[in-house]
């Protein structure tokens, strides 16, 4: 049996490739479901271990079993990326996530893993604040912290350190940066590293980079939760899904129009074999005259309206009327504009028409001037206002 740092770092391992992966690709779909199994082991395990203590507080969680703390994120992750194959089974695996971040949520805050601030700035759900400058305030303010944070993950003394000395992230993709399930698979403990673990430099660098990894896990959790919150409201409220005929019932009805199905005259025998072969010559339209007659004389009746001019005809009205844009296209490009034309006609010097346009140019620019000091730029553009 694996042990229990193996057993979570296998499913750490299978969440980061999932997660590079299509969500429509079968691969991704047996990654996530194998990883959400042995998450789950684990957080059995955890709990037959006695790992955490609701007596306990943060200082009393040794630095290696601190990082099962993030069993619940890692298992409401993975809830979310199950591919489902309807709207209950997508609300069902939603609701574990939600159940699981809310979990993880509660643990850190029990053991007061955050600041008073920080708690206090998640604990705003955006989405029910009814202000717009207000909500557009708080987000800002949650993405700079979590950004604020992710930058202390990733400085060279912090978790990249431990990342970097541990070689726990794959060499095989150092193009892209590390996944969140890689940054909690190098807190992991190195059963070839027994030197690394006993120096106590290396411990305190650890603890300090595995609480700075569990605020910005939760500042996620936070945002995930209102997110999945707002998702489920949809879910709940779709309508119910429209029911599918049954095979039986869409041959009945497909055989009850196609005309190669086995039919019956009404005077007489079948006129098709169950192959939908012809038994004998039918006509669909009546074969006497009178009733072709009688067909013919109702296509045209005295509603239909024929049309009273040509095509050519009503495009020549159109431009009259000044409904067609004509001109455009390459030459109209390269023919300059009228501020341009304006000022060239402004610089031929000595004549009294370069006069008279220099004047209607420094006017044209006067008013400009006039117009852009009493509207700056920007002033009229109240769309994206919070």
């Amino acid at each position: 049996m694996a042990s229990l740092p193996a057993l979570f770092l296998q499913a750490l391992n299978g969440a980061s490739k999932a997660s590079n992966l299509p969500s429509n690709s079968d691969e991704n779909k047996e990654l996530v479901d194998s990883a959400l199994t042995d998450c789950r082991n684990v957080r059995a395990r955890a709990a037959d271990l006695s790992l955490f203590s609701p007596n306990e507080e943060l200082e009393d969680i040794s630095t290696r079993d601190l990082v099962y703390l993030l069993v619940p994120y890692v298992l409401a992750d993975l809830e979310g990326r199950v591919r489902t194959t309807g709207l209950d089974d997508r609300m069902t695996h939603l609701a574990a996530a939600e159940r699981h971040f809310k979990q993880f949520a509660s643990d850190l805050e029990h053991y007061k893993v955050l600041p008073d601030a920080e708690r206090e700035l998640y604990s705003k759900t955006t989405s029910t604040i009814a202000d717009a400058a207000r909500r557009r305030e708080t987000k800002i303010k949650q993405y700079q912290k979590e950004k604020e944070l992710r930058s202390k993950i990733e400085v060279p003394h912090g978790l990249g350190h431990v990342i970097s000395k541990r070689r726990r992230v794959a060499a095989a993709t150092p193009d892209s940066s590390p996944t969140d399930f890689d940054l909690i698979a190098s807190l992991l403990p190195s059963s070839s590293s027994s030197e690394e673990e006993d120096d106590s430099d290396t411990e305190d660098i650890l603890r300090d980079a595995t609480i700075l990894l569990l605020r910005l896990t939760y500042a996620q959790a936070r945002n995930q939760l209102d997110s999945i919150g707002q998702e489920l409201g949809l879910l709940r409220s779709a309508p119910p899904p429209v029911p599918q005929p049954s095979p039986d019932s869409r041959d009945t009805e497909t055989q009850s129009w196609r005309l190669d199905a086995p039919a019956r005259n009404a005077r007489g025998p079948a006129l098709l074999d169950p192959s939908g072969k012809p038994l004998q010559p039918f006509t669909i339209l009546p074969a006497g005259a009178t009733d072709r007659a009688r067909l013919q004389s109702q296509v045209f009746q005295a509603g239909h309206r024929l049309p009273s001019m040509t095509i050519d005809e009503y495009l020549e009205i159109e431009q009259q009327r000044g409904n067609i844009i004509t001109g455009g296209g390459p030459q109209s490009e390269a023919q300059p504009t009228s501020s341009e034309q304006l000022a060239v006609d402004a610089e031929q010097d000595g004549t009294a028409f370069a006069e008279l346009k220099g004047e209607e140019k420094r006017q044209k620019d006067e008013n400009w001037a006039r117009y852009t000091d009493v509207n700056p730029r920007g002033a009229g553009n109240t769309m994206n206002r919070g």
